[in-house]
């Protein structure tokens, strides 16, 4: 018996060779079909869907609508009424340290004074802004108005 004649009792195993290439074989790795099998493939991130859905905030803060002017703070007859004792002076500052007008931006702003509740006191306003049915039942008491 020489060496060239010596055979296995059984056929050595051996991969299934597939003539696409590479050490893989069938899909490379890839799975199977579609985009994420393909060369070259981007896949958008989902996030960025979502936040391309999202309405765009445009214009001037939350708000749009809101004007950018500040508005007079608004006190009634009434809380004056309850706060202040008979003949005092009434300003804005006056009304900031009773707590009923609040600062805005580090500043006490103008104030209005309008016609809810029941005045009995006299009283004189100063730097204030009356309305009409208020200035009435301001001087109709013998209050006065400054301007």
């Amino acid at each position: 018996m020489q060496r060239h004649n010596i055979q296995s009792k059984t056929p050595r195993a051996r991969s299934i060779s597939v003539g696409r290439g590479g050490k893989r074989g069938k899909t490379s790795g890839r799975g199977t079909k579609g985009q994420k099998a393909r060369a070259g493939h981007k896949i958008r991130p989902e996030m960025r869907d979502i936040i391309k859905k999202l309405p765009k905030l445009r214009g001037r803060g939350v708000n749009t609508l809101k004007s950018i002017k500040v508005s007079n703070q608004v006190v009634n007859v009434g809380d004056i009424e309850l706060n202040f004792e008979e003949g005092a002076i009434i300003t804005p500052s006056a009304l900031h340290k009773k707590d009923l007008v609040r600062q805005v931006g580090g500043k006490i702003p103008s104030v209005k004074i309008l016609n809810t509740g029941e005045l009995t006191k006299k009283f004189t306003f100063d730097k204030c802004l009356v309305s009409k049915t208020a200035a009435l039942k301001i001087q109709s008491v013998g209050g006065t108005i400054k301007a």
